[in-house]
């Protein structure tokens, strides 16, 4: 996989065809081990993936909105794995633009929808059902 950053501390370009970034300044190829690539991975092995922190508030209530749906989603609760949590936090921050927080960290089918704000903008919005049954995650 070929990887482009613009910059060095902002968003990174991917497999998320809704980033589009003019011109990369250089470009990193990247291996299995490298935390943009797991998080790749694991957003794409599933409908829905929410990266999450075991204790925090606005992850709960993330994921409690997806169970209310009926949707069943993956949820990564990067804490679990103390030797890698501070790699994906970075990675997720990189990816969300830099805010304040890692966590929660939405994927739909694959796409980075963003953290508690922009899923609940999509919500309250009506974009959020016609996502996850496109992803495949809702049959109504």
């Amino acid at each position: 996989m070929h990887f482009c950053y613009y910059g060095t501390e902002s968003a990174a370009v991917w497999w998320n065809d809704s980033y589009t970034i003019p011109a990369a300044k250089h470009s990193v190829s990247l291996t299995d081990d490298h935390p943009l690539e797991r998080i790749q991975k694991m957003a794409s092995a599933n409908a829905v993936v929410i990266f999450s922190i075991s204790t925090c508030c606005m992850c709960h209530a993330v994921k409690r909105l997806f169970s209310g749906m009926g949707v069943s989603p993956t949820v990564h609760e990067i804490d679990q794995d103390p030797t890698r949590q501070a790699d994906l936090e970075t990675a997720l921050l990189r990816l969300l633009g830099g805010g304040s927080s890692p966590v929660p960290a939405v994927f739909i089918g694959g796409k980075l929808v963003g953290s508690m704000d922009s899923v609940m903008a999509s919500h309250i919005s009506g974009t959020l059902v016609p996502l996850l049954k496109q992803a495949g995650a809702l049959w109504l």
